[in-house]
């Protein structure tokens, strides 16, 4: 999980600077070589670590922070500030070219980074606001690519302008506009060739066809599990070619997170999205507040709330009906299979649990390994075993059919049994606080969480 390793720490600082009622200056300096250690080891650029603790240091060590009511909470705040500040303080979108005019994107990447994937994505997400789109294949070297890329526009239900592997780039890059221009589209987003490392060849290329073609945004995709080297990556391809942004593939897997803290400060260039998986819905719009919130332990609501509101697609009365059933205690599995469902469009239990706030490090490892997406599909398998019937009745469930769950399910019967009992007392905790059912937000956009 993204920034675990560096979260659990972190929090461990902070818990003891809250646990003193008083601060002195030598208390927020061992507190900052702690914080110091912790962002060397998650892979942060040193020189971004060295400034990043003198401005914190600057500002903690003052007399309204070592007089104030709660000094500890002070110091975690500006920690939490210089963090935001470090990452880019606004968040910055893809800029689009007004009216009706075509923005042609050129995205660009070492090969592996999942610069194909992310190209399909973006159109995706640009899709929802309604452009259209046109991927071009202008990587004529790699095997497959330009499969890939139809492939993944058809997920996507993205125009692929490609003409196979004999043309150079450029005229490829060229002849994708002329059909963008005919046929109607008002972005061209071209799929560069990548390599396994950056070489003279690679960076030619790309600057031959900024030289003849107008491109309005480059956009480069790192891979976040490479750490430093993907901020190496990113400095040498702006020296050389010049970037707008940076997009970070692979944040899911990765623990660190020096990636997402160094990339803005060492490049000068903004981080546009970050990939969290293999769904459009994992690349996320990339918020430098948000983001530090998640780093610090603190969750990241307000993501959870976007992602539950573009995933779940309950229509209202629907989730009227459910939600008077959960009041009366009445949840069937049939309602548990539709919160399943819901869940796993929103990225599955551990991609929720790491934006509850209180959720980060080691506490978050504690309840994935107590209940993983594992254990979950076991609970799945399970209902899906059952008779219509019984889903909707599960007074019905005797042990002879218990045990034919049990193996259409390719599970022990101890497990069937202790599922449906979990079961029984959800619904007796649900009939005992109906309030809870009731979802928050505001007024006009309720958001209920599908479990």
């Amino acid at each position: 999980m993204a920034f675990e390793s560096l979260t659990d720490k972190l929090q461990n600082v902070f818990k003891k600077l809250r646990g003193k009622g008083r601060l002195t200056e030598e208390d927020v300096k061992v507190a900052l070589k702690e914080v110091k250690m912790a962002l060397l080891e998650a892979d942060v650029n040193f020189k971004v670590v060295k400034q990043f603790i003198k401005s914190v240091e600057e500002r903690a060590v003052g007399t309204d922070v070592m007089n104030g009511l709660n000094p500890g909470q002070m110091v975690i705040k500006i920690v939490n500030e210089e963090m935001v500040a470090l990452m880019g303080s606004e968040t910055t979108e893809i800029k689009l070219q007004p009216g009706k005019a075509v923005t042609v994107i050129m995205m660009c990447g070492l090969q592996g980074a999942g610069k194909t994937t992310t190209t399909a994505k973006i159109a995706g997400k640009l899709k929802l606001k309604g452009k259209k789109s046109l991927l071009v294949a202008c990587d004529v070297y790699r095997p497959a690519a330009i499969k890939q890329l139809q492939i993944n526009g058809e997920k996507q239900e993205v125009d692929v302008f490609s003409m196979g592997e004999n043309h150079s780039p450029v005229d490829i890059a060229r002849a994708a506009l002329e059909h963008a221009a005919k046929y109607g589209h008002n972005i061209v987003i071209l799929d560069t060739a990548g390599r396994l490392h950056i070489d003279e060849e690679m960076m030619q290329e790309l600057q031959e066809i900024k030289a003849n073609v107008d491109v309005h945004q480059t956009l480069l995709v790192v891979d976040a599990m490479t750490g430093q080297d993907a901020v190496n990556v990113a400095k040498d391809f702006n020296d050389k070619v010049g970037i707008d942004g940076v997009v970070l593939s692979k944040m899911d897997g990765d623990s660190r997170g020096g990636a997402a803290l160094s990339v803005k400060a060492v490049t000068g260039k903004p981080i546009l999205y970050v990939g969290m998986g293999e769904k459009l819905s994992d690349l996320e719009q990339f918020y430098p507040d948000r983001m530090a919130s998640r780093i610090l332990g603190m969750g990241d609501v307000l993501s959870l709330i976007e992602k539950a509101q573009s995933s779940i697609d309950i229509d209202a009365d629907k989730e009227k009906e459910m939600v008077g059933r959960l009041k009366k205690g009445k949840f069937d599995f049939e309602d548990y299979l539709e919160s399943m469902s819901q869940m796993k469009k929103m990225g599955g239990l551990s991609s929720l649990l790491s934006m509850m706030p209180g959720m980060g490090g080691g506490k978050l490892g504690d309840i994935s390994s107590m209940i993983d997406d594992r254990q979950l599909s076991h609970m799945e398998a399970i209902v899906l075993s059952m008779t219509p019937q019984e889903r909707k009745n599960p007074k019905l469930l005797n042990p002879s059919r218990k045990h034919r769950i049990a193996r259409g399910a390719g599970v022990d019967i101890s497990v069937v049994n202790r599922f449906i009992k979990q079961f029984e007392q959800s619904q007796k905790m649900m009939k005992q606080f109906p309030g809870m059912m009731g979802g928050f937000g505001s007024k006009k956009g309720k958001f209920k969480l599908p479990f």
